[in-house]
């Protein structure tokens, strides 16, 4: 069989499609909305419009059976902004959840309110973390409690650092319904919008991506109908009662432990695939995306650090021809070069449901992460003292990127990993 890396025409198309927004409509209006901190909805608007955002667009680049096209998209789209970037591509966090999670019927009814249209267009948020669950998703405390005379689920507890937290239209919120085990009795529920109970707290002010919403939510006795469980109440009831199966056979033999920070490990051989249920789903079909989002930052960041090195000139000739200067960028190109291999791989895998068997959705998104911190900072050093002025953006992408070595589990959580994966051992 033939093996190519050659993008399809329609995936090239798609990239030469978004990279035209991302230049023409993004990167004008970037410094304006980092400057106000405000989500930018003549953006989102716009980019409906065309038929950027939308659930159409997103399915179309879900459905690509090579899994690059999502990738693509966002590659492209962080490289205009990425404060902007997250404020388009935060909606798909919770699509992606419902995805995961949820039933066909739920999918049909739930993912076109995520997004609104294009005369009013909406975004969704994905609650999962808490102040005392980050990486740790085991340690959640939000409960979800059913009021079977009802039909009708109690949600209670508090949501730290949420993309489009308060202000999104649909909000899927991950909760506990038996705390005796864990992660495994964690659920998710779509929250319709105008819910009551369903508070924003503060709004967060962060060091980047600041075009992009994010808040705490408190839930006080939020009522859902039993519909608003994803997956729905008998087949929650099934997975709970295999994990009690398992709880106590664990109990008996001793077990490992799943890998915390929103990933999927597999340990090897006969271990499988370990997954930490609803949130660690939709965790799983996102780590590759995170990674092509640093690494648009990465390559804009070079970019830019590039085409200055050129056109500055300093003791008579391009700082470009300086050993010391055209040696970093040398090494930051090989690395984007390299990382978009591991994010495409890993991308392959997951949408062609190959198990993770070394951690590669982890990988992917590590080394994105760090690449974008380091291609960044470089950037910064290479302009001089005009890198850390706001006049030129890789001030900006500076301090985008430091986020994607936290968020979506650290780059120690993600290490953790791939350790557990590689060796089959509870690395702790």
């Amino acid at each position: 069989m033939a093996f190519s890396l050659e993008l399809t025409e329609e995936q090239r198309d798609l990239r030469d499609w978004v990279h035209g927004f991302a230049a023409g409509v993004v990167r004008p209006a970037a410094a304006e909305w980092d400057e106000r901190e405000e989500t930018p909805w003549p953006v989102i608007q716009e980019a409906a419009k065309i038929g950027l955002y939308g659930f159409e667009s997103l399915a179309d680049l879900f459905g690509d059976p090579s899994g690059l096209s999502l990738q693509i998209a966002n590659e492209e789209l962080f490289w205009g902004d990425a404060g902007i970037g997250m404020a388009l591509f935060g909606t798909s966090l919770a699509v992606a959840g419902i995805f995961s999670a949820g039933t066909p019927d739920q999918l049909a009814e739930w993912v076109p309110q995520c997004f609104g249209d294009e005369d009013d267009p909406k975004v969704a948020a994905f609650c999962v973390s808490e102040p005392q669950a980050g990486s740790d998703v085991s340690a959640m405390r939000t409960r979800a409690v059913y009021d079977e005379a009802r039909d009708e689920w109690a949600l209670t507890g508090q949501k730290a650092w949420i993309t489009n937290g308060g202000i999104a239209n649909v909000h899927v919120v991950v909760a506990c319904v038996d705390p005796s085990l864990g992660a495994r009795g964690q659920a998710a529920f779509v929250v319709p919008p105008g819910t009551r109970g369903l508070d924003a707290g503060r709004k967060i002010k962060k060091l980047g991506l600041r075009a992009s919403h994010t808040a705490d939510v408190f839930l006080d006795d939020v009522r859902v109908p039993g519909s608003c469980l994803l997956g729905g109440k008998e087949r929650l009831d099934a997975r709970l009662a295999r994990a009690r199966e398992r709880s106590a056979a664990e109990a008996g033999g001793g077990a490992g432990g799943g890998a915390g920070g929103g990933d999927s490990a597999s340990a090897s051989g006969a271990a499988g695939r370990q997954r930490t249920q609803a949130a660690m789903a939709t965790f799983e079909v996102s780590r590759p995306t995170v990674g092509a989002q640093a690494l648009g930052i990465a390559r804009a960041a070079y970019e830019y650090a590039l085409e200055y090195a050129g056109d500055r000139v300093a003791f008579g000739r391009p700082v470009v021809e300086n050993q010391s200067i055209a040696f970093a960028l040398a090494d930051l190109r090989t690395e984007i070069e390299a990382v978009r291999l591991l994010i495409w791989q890993a991308s392959w895998m997951a949408r062609n449901d190959k198990v993770f068997d070394a951690g590669q959705g982890s990988m992917s998104k590590l080394r994105a992460g760090e690449l974008a911190v380091a291609a960044s900072e470089k950037a910064v050093q290479v302009l001089g003292g005009a890198g850390y002025s706001r006049e030129h953006p890789v001030e900006r992408m500076y301090r985008d990127a430091k986020i994607y070595t936290i968020f979506e589990g650290t780059s120690e959580i993600q290490r953790l990993v791939i350790a557990r994966a590689i060796t089959g051992r509870h690395i702790r």
